[in-house]
């Protein structure tokens, strides 16, 4: 078991589909019971026949700015920090709680290794007994603390270097001899330069695991040549871990405890394996049950299993942003009138709204794949229905299945801004 975290890796995909499938109804049992956000979003909803991925795409996602707006209304009352989506109340169940931007209120519960990280530490190659110099932040966030708790679960020691001072993190590295960093991929690059800068080498550094900023092929290469073998998590502080990079660097494989989906962004609607959309997650978390959580995030299912042997679904990574609402013309116009208006035309198999010509003189022209229809009179219909939901006018193009770029771009901004 060198290699692997512990046996769940290793499952047959049929049995760990079965496994989360089965916990699924109770998750969403425990949610509508438990947190008051969820009893409203899941009103109508019988949990127990919650029970395959078909049932579950047919939950509203829920997605970030609706939990920020869910916080904020109950604040101003002088309700629920949380927005009424914990399950926990104050006290030795909820050791911390943490602020991202907005602030989004994030609570930690007791559960060892509440954030799911220490897999993916194993992944990067820690193991216990080892000392990791930890350089996520510490404060307001939760970065830190989730990197803390994985380690300790896994039988590391932590020195909480935090961020900034890069002379000191270099003095604690030479004298303290981690065997590994854990934090962005632009810090650690600051103390391996400043290390160069004072005439000094950290030869215990051998290894990282990066988080919160994207790590280039370009990046990784730059580390290796001084000694540092470096891989890359996916994490959000309202999720914990969701996919960690491994030794055979083709694609993230999913952390065991989460369901995740890639729906056309804007919209609820899973789609196809390899194309590229939004990331859904389901975490088991009882604490703080975000079911269909939308993550904001684009990516794509990679096809295949891990040659490391792990045999969980793998996505590509980060690949930009699916929020992609842009102003056109005064009018703010968003991925999900985009969706409304193809769902009109099941011949529409994919679109993208293109925004050309320079600001104060935009034009939008409606993208389509279809096949089997009379190009002008669906032209036409899709023209009246652009000008129905978004209360603009645009042009319609009618393009060949297969012509659209798989990037999950549904409204692309190409104007002129000079």
């Amino acid at each position: 078991m060198t290699n692997y975290y512990d046996v769940l890796e290793m499952r047959d995909p049929a049995e760990r589909e079965a496994a989360l499938m089965a916990a699924l109804p109770l998750q969403v049992a425990n949610a509508k019971q438990s947190s008051e956000a969820f009893a409203a979003i899941f009103a109508d909803v019988n949990p127990s026949g919650i029970i395959n991925r078909q049932a579950l795409a047919a939950l509203p996602v829920t997605r970030k700015y609706e939990l920020l707006e869910r916080q904020q209304a109950t604040r101003r009352v002088g309700g629920d920090v949380f927005g009424g989506f914990s399950t926990l109340s104050y006290g030795a169940a909820m050791p911390r709680i943490f602020a991202s931007p907005g602030p989004i209120y994030e609570p930690e519960g007791a559960a060892r290794d509440y954030w799911r990280m220490a897999r993916a530490m194993y992944a990067a190659g820690f193991r216990p007994g080892e000392l990791i110099h930890n350089c996520f932040s510490y404060h307001f966030v939760p970065a830190g603390s989730m990197m803390e708790s994985g380690a300790h679960a896994m039988g590391c020691t932590v020195f909480p270097g935090g961020t900034g001072q890069t002379e000191q993190q270099v003095q604690a590295m030479i004298e303290l001899q981690p065997a590994g960093y854990i934090g962005t991929p632009s810090f650690l690059k600051l103390i391996v330069d400043k290390a160069a800068e004072m005439g000094v080498s950290l030869p215990s550094v051998k290894k990282a695991m990066f988080g919160g900023e994207a790590f280039p092929p370009s990046l990784r290469d730059w580390f290796l040549a001084r000694g540092i073998d470096g891989y890359q998590c996916y994490a959000t502080a309202d999720l914990g871990s969701i996919a960690y990079e491994t030794s055979a660097r083709e694609g993230l494989v999913l952390d065991e405890g989460v369901i995740l989906e890639i729906v056309r962004p804007g919209t609820g609607d899973p789609v196809a394996e390899g194309e590229v959309g939004e990331v859904v997650v389901t975490t088991l978390n009882p604490d703080y049950p975000l079911i269909r959580f939308g993550t904001g995030d684009l990516s794509a299912v990679l096809s295949g299993a891990c040659p490391t042997g792990r045999t969980n679904t793998r996505i590509k990574g980060w690949m930009g942003r699916a929020d992609q609402t842009t102003k056109i013309r005064g009018m703010f116009v968003h991925p999900g009138q985009v969706a409304e208006i193809i769902k009109r035309f099941p011949e529409v198999m994919r679109a993208r709204l293109v925004v050309t010509g320079e600001m104060a003189n935009d034009a939008m022209t409606l993208k389509v794949e279809t096949s089997g229809a009379a190009p002008e009179a669906l032209a036409g219909k899709i023209g009246d229905a652009i000008r129905d939901v978004t209360k603009l006018r645009g042009a319609v193009e009618i393009l060949d299945v297969g012509s659209l770029p798989n990037d999950g771009r549904v409204i692309e901004d190409a104007r002129s801004y000079k």
